[in-house]
């Protein structure tokens, strides 16, 4: 089951510093990662009251009229609203599918480089809704853990393959980052799913490590492996769900998978169940020069990839005319 390939790894006894038990914590991780592009993690020093606050804030923008909404409607990408029918996730992979059923609220990296192209596509001002002031705070101290927890992530990443700590960390010194709220409604919301329709459909995600804080749902998150194909993911209140992404998968030359995953539609026995996840995508230092390590870590050899490049075909795909 992908129970069973999707280990929890607790932070504190990383942090111990002990080489031996750091040795075991990241040989855990580099098998998960291999099979499933999955881990639970604990001990990450999150109050577990920060994201319930925020969900909190979080369903009182989504429960304003649409009218209201409307007037902070972004593009997939932007920083704002996207409603209904913006994103079809499935498009990454290249399969078609009805647009996800979901709305987001979507912030992402704002602080400027000096440079003033990267800074025009990547590092634009966040929109907060002024329904709702207390969601901006709340999110800036969320983000501010993510961002240091994504780094000792890497880290421990760089390890488990036998390299440098800094071997990625070197690379996001000043990274772009994306962070959604997504909100999961009922039918009687968005309506009843069309065939093939997912709140949102199967892909990976682009970067290099997601760290998700989820609620459990009938309709809720499922990952796939090559042993187990479809399963639902498991859950563990105390802990965040990890995966990496595309560039994570392309830079250790296929040794780990992208994390494949859907969010199931709302189940017909429970069509009323809504459901609010928190997504941080960490990304890298703009235009960074992805290459594959080579064997024995690496399994194959992509070309080499621009990071900023890569990201925004992908956000692209997934755009909804």
């Amino acid at each position: 089951m992908a129970s069973s390939q999707v280990p929890v790894i607790d932070l504190g006894p990383w942090r111990s510093g002990d080489p031996s038990v750091r040795s075991e914590i990241a040989a855990r991780g580099d098998e998960a990662l291999q099979a499933a592009g999955f881990l639970l993690v604990t001990g990450h020093g999150v109050d577990p009251r920060l994201p319930a606050r925020i969900r909190d804030a979080a369903r009182a923008f989504f429960r304003l009229p649409a009218t209201t909404k409307e007037s902070y409607a972004v593009a997939v990408g932007g920083r704002g609203w996207l409603g209904p029918g913006a994103e079809a996730n499935s498009y990454a992979e290249g399969t078609a599918s009805p647009p996800d059923l979901k709305e987001s609220w979507s912030c992402a990296a704002e602080d400027p480089t000096g440079i003033a192209s990267v800074d025009a596509e990547w590092f634009r001002p966040n929109a907060w809704p002024a329904e709702v002031p207390a969601l901006q705070p709340l999110v800036a101290e969320y983000l501010s853990r993510m961002r240091a927890l994504s780094d000792e992530l890497l880290e421990l990443l760089a390890t488990a393959l036998g390299l440098p700590a800094d071997h990625f960390t070197r690379h996001t010194g000043h990274p772009t980052w994306g962070f959604n709220l997504n909100w999961y409604p009922g039918t009687e919301t968005l309506g009843p799913p069309l065939p093939g329709q997912f709140r949102i459909g199967p892909h990976t995600d682009f970067g290099t490590v997601t760290l998700l804080d989820r609620e459990p749902g009938a309709g809720g998150l499922q990952i796939h492996t090559e042993a187990d194909g479809w399963q639902d993911a498991p859950y563990d209140p105390a802990a965040l769900t990890v995966n990496i992404g595309d560039l994570m998968a392309r830079w250790t030359g296929d040794r780990w998978r992208a994390g494949r995953h859907r969010v199931l539609p709302p189940p017909a026995d429970a069509p009323a169940e809504e459901l609010v996840s928190l997504v941080y995508f960490h990304e890298c230092d703009p235009h960074t020069r992805v290459e594959s390590l080579p064997a024995p870590i690496g399994r194959v050899r992509h070309e080499p990839v621009d990071s900023h490049t890569y990201l925004r075909a992908k956000l692209d795909a997934i755009s909804v005319p």
